[in-house]
């Protein structure tokens, strides 16, 4: 047996002998289709339903804040849009030690 097969030989090996398809000529025939225009309906102006917005939870952080040591403080109340109490106390000191020195933190409320 030769080892050395030509392409043709392998592909005639796994998938048989090509048959050769038959050619059959159908006339052309043009038919006149009638020009057909799809128009919309006329529809009566729907009013647009307003999505509720989600719940959104939110958590109400108070702080105490100033600059002085033990000197006067300022109440300072962050809202957070989070279920976390832990981070929106974080958020909160976060957005507080950008203007102020002290931070002691008061009460988490939800909102």
């Amino acid at each position: 047996m030769n080892s050395e097969l030509t392409e043709e030989e392998m592909r005639r090996a796994l998938f048989g002998t090509p048959q050769p398809e038959e050619q059959v000529s159908t006339p052309l025939v043009l038919e006149l289709v009638p020009e057909v225009i799809l128009t919309k309906p006329a529809a009566a102006p729907v009013a647009k339903k307003k999505v509720a917005k989600p719940f959104t939870p939110r958590l109400r952080v108070t702080l105490q804040v100033g600059n002085e040591f033990e000197g006067k403080m300022i109440e300072f109340i962050h809202e957070a849009d989070t279920l976390s109490s832990l981070l929106a106390e974080q958020e909160a000191v976060k957005a507080a030690r950008k203007k102020y020195k002290y931070v002691e933190m008061v009460s988490v409320k939800s909102m």
